[in-house]
């Protein structure tokens, strides 16, 4: 099923959904999206598009894709690289990634990123202690993230962590469905892209992850308790701004798109931080 979250035209946040992985029309959702839920018959109206699911938490994998880190110029270690963003970074497709001028960031980058929904199973058991064979259990699915970064703090003025550099307002767009996972059974074989203004930047395919998400789940469940509606990035593959020769970074005007295979297309455009 692809389920989206959206405004009605009275406001109201309500989701929707399609059994169809070719259809866009919608019906509403009963229950529980990130649990159990059915279609009715209802048709959705859709004021807005929101991102598919309001996070708990965000946790962010860094340096997990080969050819990233062979550009990087980064020996990879044995674990995953973890890091955070907090939920005021979320932003819904279609709505401005907002460039920091407060605090003023001037290298501003783009990463396209295949995130992973933690939903509530079936047993109730929470995402604990997971195992890696039981690991896809835990998934209500998948969507389209862009972990946009800010490399001058991330790297020159964060102190040694990332984080400074990650949790700018608007750099977690997410969207535009989030895909069940029936209908992506195997996330390491889904082709990922960037678009800048139309002209492809990054140009990848999950297999070439270090860690797979089985992996990752089972590693982050590690004596943690992942919470339905955890989001979980799982980091970004060759072609960032950063790596280009010149390096090319996130302007005003400037028009981001991600696309995944079987989830679809998250576009957000880009303005200046009004201060």
């Amino acid at each position: 099923m692809k389920i989206i979250r959206y405004l009605d035209p009275d406001g109201a946040t309500r989701f929707g959904g399609t059994s169809s992985p070719d259809s866009d029309e919608y019906r509403v959702l009963a229950g529980d999206p990130l649990g159990a839920h059915e279609l009715t018959a209802e048709p959705c109206d859709i004021a807005k598009l929101l991102a598919p699911v309001e996070p708990t938490q965000i946790l962010c994998i860094g340096l997990n894709y080969q050819r990233h880190a062979d550009e990087s110029g980064i020996k990879v270690g044995p674990d995953p690289v973890l890091f955070v963003k907090g939920v005021n970074t979320l932003q819904h497709p279609g709505d401005p990634i907002v460039l920091p001028r407060h605090l003023e960031s001037t290298e501003v980058d783009y990463e396209c990123e295949l995130a992973v929904v933690i939903g509530r199973h079936a047993s109730g058991r929470p995402c604990k202690n997971v195992s890696r064979d039981e690991a896809l259990e835990f998934v209500a699915g998948y969507t389209c993230a862009n972990d946009v970064s800010s490399r001058d703090w991330q790297i020159k003025r964060g102190g040694g962590q990332w984080c400074r550099g990650k949790f700018f307002d608007t750099y977690a767009p997410l969207g535009p469905c989030l895909v069940t996972p029936a209908l992506i059974p195997d996330p390491q074989g889904l082709r990922i892209r960037t678009e800048l203004n139309g002209e492809q930047v990054q140009n990848s395919n999950t297999s070439d992850m270090i860690h797979d998400v089985r992996k990752l789940i089972a590693f982050l469940s590690g004596s943690t308790t992942l919470v339905p509606g955890t989001v979980i990035l799982t980091g970004t593959p060759e072609g960032v701004g950063m790596a280009a020769n010149p390096q090319r970074y996130l302007r005003a005007g400037d028009e981001v798109t991600i696309e995944i295979e079987k989830i679809g297309r998250l576009t957000n455009p880009v303005v200046e931080e009004q201060v």
